[in-house]
């Protein structure tokens, strides 16, 4: 079953946002080695039950955080989504090193991603 494995915060100021939630619930942000300025959101122990997450500048339109939910196969999930009455935003992308990601709309107009997970990903 597909799970909710990241978070994503959209932010107008990245630094002034990694400041607050530090300083509210001592989060630790580390600074991503990709193609993109993205910051990884670490947000407990791994003992405990949890999600990490991550930061990045605002884009355009982007409001409220984004859940990504893990999927096998991007293609399968993307035609699913749509069959079921939902739509793409974002198509299938790359993010090397890490996956396939797509960004997504419900029925109730909720945005999430989905990806897949695939190390080898260029």
């Amino acid at each position: 079953m597909p799970r909710i494995t990241h978070f994503d915060i959209p932010a107008d100021d990245p630094l002034r946002a990694q400041k607050f939630y530090k300083e509210v619930f001592n989060w630790k942000f580390e600074k991503w080695n990709g193609p993109m300025e993205y910051w990884m959101a670490y947000t407990g122990d791994e003992k405990q039950p949890g999600i990490n997450g991550g930061l990045a500048k605002r884009l355009p339109g982007q409001s409220g955080m984004t859940n990504t939910i893990e999927v096998p196969s991007i293609d399968e999930y993307s035609k699913l989504i749509q069959s079921k009455g939902g739509h793409i935003l974002v198509p299938k992308m790359s993010i090397p090193g890490v996956g396939y990601f797509a960004q997504c709309i419900d029925t109730e107009g909720n945005t999430f991603g989905i990806i897949q997970m695939e190390q080898n990903a260029k």
